[in-house]
């Protein structure tokens, strides 16, 4: 278990930071590099419609690479998304800037980023699924935690690198070169992935369905036709994750350089503090998954969200940066409380049959609706409210928390019924039966 959830951890760290290294650069420069005509706010907001592009892609990736997962297996689509991500980006590095190429550099940039979407959609599903149908029911949030780890250790890479370059370089040779060298990094990255997955097994219950001919035909079509509601509510129970993590990794940076005048390296470094806080806690969180179920935490940490977006807002907008680190902490551990869970409990809501479609198409477009909206919505509503805090940004994601409170009060909790019988037998003074 050790050995798959490092490869899976890797696996999704480097996925994670080709995909979180397109959003800093976003916030940071190819606004004014792709789409020079526009003004500052404009060509933000196009420069985050290119981000944007990269969600609407992962439900794809995630029904394409579902179907190899279902019918050929969970091993072949961590190969297959970890190569095309890591091209994709190494490719994004390369794209020549508007004042070259006119406005193909644009469409160029927006191809690209479909396929590091594409790539990342198929991701998930395979490393969560490896861990998952591997690990035993008693510790399967913990041992499924490992890849929820790796956007935070992604994330963490991304900035880094970026953070380093930005304060090393000038800021002319920052934009002329400077910002490509994180995408030309992802492909080592990806070869280093590539080589640590090559020794992995296919798992237990795939293998089982395979020998016993009871593999799904069609992924998506059962999905559709036999889990549509399912993959609705999951998507949207899982939104207001994906909202309140873009709004701090992605428009708080855009915003706190762009509007409030806070130095980008300043708000990378509160960002990617906050950010290791959270990838460092997503264990135990597991842990209290494993021990009093997944759907309570997935409540309380929807909860924590629609209360604490109000005071992140405020402490944001006073620029000091120990305040807005606090800010950050508080939103990026409601978030984590309920995504350190989600990938046990995604598989466990849908058969394993259509498991990797399933759970993927649900997570992926979860990122749809939280991800490539949040950054667009929330700089669009901030940059036409003034000189004062942005609380439009707040109700938007206080509204996204209550659809997604509600979701995940109509889903059941799957926490394995031989651990509700361990927990009933350890308290038998309670006298109540152990459910079957």
């Amino acid at each position: 278990m050790g050995r798959l959830a490092a490869a899976s951890l890797a696996g999704t760290a480097v996925e994670f930071y080709d995909f979180f290294v397109y959003g800093t650069a976003a916030a940071l420069v190819l606004g004014p590099l792709f789409f020079p005509t526009f003004s500052p706010l404009a060509g933000t907001l196009a420069a985050f419609g290119t981000f944007a592009v990269g969600f609407l892609s992962r439900p794809i990736g995630s029904a394409l690479f579902g179907h190899i997962g279902d019918r050929y297996g969970r091993r072949p689509v961590l190969f297959a998304s970890l190569l095309l991500t890591g091209c994709a980006t190494v490719a994004v590095g390369c794209v020549p800037s508007y004042a070259t190429l006119g406005i193909a550099a644009p469409v160029l940039l927006l191809v690209l980023r479909f396929l590091q979407g594409l790539g990342l959609g198929g991701e998930w599903g395979g490393a969560v699924l490896l861990t998952a149908e591997h690990a035993p029911a008693r510790r399967r949030a913990l041992w499924t935690s490992f890849p929820q780890v790796g956007p935070a250790i992604g994330f963490l890479l991304a900035n880094g690198v970026m953070l380093a370059l930005s304060a090393t370089l000038t800021d002319a040779q920052f934009r002329a070169w400077g910002w490509r060298v994180p995408f030309w990094a992802a492909g080592l990255l990806a070869a280093g992935g590539l080589l640590l997955r090559s020794s992995l097994r296919e798992t237990p219950q795939f293998t089982e369905l395979a020998e016993a001919g009871k593999r799904a035909s069609a992924p998506l079509a059962e999905v559709a036709r036999g889990h549509w509601r399912l993959v609705l509510l999951t998507a949207g129970a899982l939104a207001v994750g994906y909202a309140v993590f873009y709004t701090v990794s992605t428009w708080a940076l855009a915003y706190g350089t762009e509007r409030l005048g806070v130095d980008g390296t300043v708000m990378l470094g509160c960002i990617m503090a906050a950010v290791a806080i959270k990838g460092a806690v997503t264990p135990f969180m597991a842990m209290l998954g494993d021990r009093y179920g997944r759907r309570p935490l997935c409540l309380i940490g929807c909860a924590a969200s629609a209360v604490w977006t109000f005071p992140m807002v405020a402490l944001l907008q006073t620029a000091q940066p120990l305040l807005m680190f606090l800010g950050f902490v508080g939103a990026l551990l409601a978030f984590i409380t309920m995504f350190a869970v989600v990938a046990a409990y995604l598989p466990e809501l849908y058969e394993p049959r259509v498991r990797c479609t399933g759970a993927a198409v649900g997570y992926n477009l979860a990122g749809v609706l939280g991800g490539a909206l949040t950054p667009i919505v929330a700089t669009a509503v901030s940059g036409t409210g003034g000189s004062g805090p942005p609380w439009a940004v707040a109700t938007y994601l206080t509204l996204v928390a209550l659809l997604s409170l509600g979701c995940f009060a109509l889903l059941p909790e799957t926490l394995p019924a031989a651990e509700k019988a361990r927990d009933a037998s350890e308290a038998p003074e309670a006298g109540e039966a152990a459910p079957a």
